[in-house]
């Protein structure tokens, strides 16, 4: 699929076979008698290792808008579900005592809590016990971060995904049992975790001191990404060496693209240790940045509506200035 994506060359169809990817993943292994759901994640798995080099720039911009929009949507839709099969599933729950549907709500929301403590411990420290190799490469974290993540293991849609999934009726045609107390221990089990532990989660991460953990592994990530791109700043500096040696492009056409690489590099490398003077500088630039590209788009549309340029042209440079604009705030965002 990805080698027919890159192919095709048309965002368009390109995020077209990638929604019926996951079904041809699907079904096969699924019809054959194998697991269909682990065929699908090692195809997601697979795509998004090999996709950097197959999939272009153009397809990748466009799917990131589309995919946002797609799982923004599919959630919006099965929390409605929610909503419309809460009301009907209190009538028909009716049949319970109150007392015992009380009690296997809070039975059963502790063992899921529970349990995730119980997995999350051994996962993050035996592996690093046992193989030196993994705790020379990742050490072992404080206690308080294992906890944390435990503590998150809140429960939403993939729960009530497979709660939803429940057939209604057996194969002999018969109700399927227990299936509205299934649906009710699991809606207990959304509300328990997503909001009891969702609201809770600041006061925890106060409690074990980890309120300005986020902040330094922030800066961790800043320095790690600056480090990566002066390496990969260099290595372009290197390929540009490369080719003047070998002559295959004449020297008045690398120069310029030389010069640009050297001020890139620059810039990374002061982006690296930026004071506040330096911030405060960046912020007016962007600013300035942005009202440059309100007036470039208040000036293409005069001439538009004037019918000095066509539509396709309109939109073509639109996208360009769109493409300013988000690399602008991707950046302030960074920061």
């Amino acid at each position: 699929m990805l080698r027919l994506r890159r192919w095709v060359g048309d965002p368009r169809i390109e995020i077209t076979l990638s929604i019926i990817t996951p079904f041809l993943a699907y079904w096969p292994p699924e019809h054959l008698g194998g697991s269909g759901v682990l065929a699908t994640v090692t195809a997601g798995l697979y795509i998004s290792w090999n996709g950097l080099q197959l999939i272009s720039a153009a397809t990748r911009l466009q799917g990131i808008f589309f995919w946002d929009f797609l799982i923004y949507l599919v959630e919006g839709l099965v929390f409605l579900t929610t909503g419309l099969q809460a009301r009907t599933l209190i009538a028909r729950i009716g049949q319970y005592p109150l007392l015992e549907l009380a009690i296997s709500a809070a039975v059963i929301s502790a063992v899921v809590i529970v349990a995730r403590f119980v997995w999350v411990f051994p996962a993050v420290y035996l592996p690093r016990w046992l193989f030196p190799r993994i705790r020379r490469r990742d050490p072992t974290p404080p206690w308080q971060h294992a906890f944390v993540l435990s503590f998150t293991g809140v429960r939403g849609i993939v729960s009530l995904a497979a709660a939803l999934a429940i057939p209604f009726a057996t194969a002999a045609g018969a109700p399927f049992p227990g299936r509205d107390l299934i649906l009710f221990l699991t809606f207990s089990v959304i509300l328990v975790t997503l909001v009891g532990q969702g609201l809770m989660l600041p006061s925890v991460i106060r409690a074990l001191g980890l309120a300005h953990a986020g902040r330094r592994e922030h800066e961790t990530d800043k320095a790690e990404e600056c480090a990566a791109r002066r390496q990969a700043a260099i290595a372009a500096l290197n390929r540009l060496d490369e080719l003047t040696a070998a002559g295959n492009f004449s020297e008045a056409i690398l120069r310029p693209i030389r010069i640009r690489q050297r001020h890139r590099l620059e810039h990374i490398e002061r982006g690296s240790d930026l004071d506040d003077r330096h911030r405060n500088f960046r912020d007016l630039h962007d600013e300035i940045e942005f009202l440059l590209i309100g007036t470039e788009r208040r000036h293409i549309n005069e001439q538009y509506r004037r019918g000095v340029l066509t539509d396709v042209s309109r939109r073509r440079i639109e996208r360009e200035l769109d493409l300013r604009e988000a690399e602008l705030l991707n950046q302030r965002a960074e920061e």
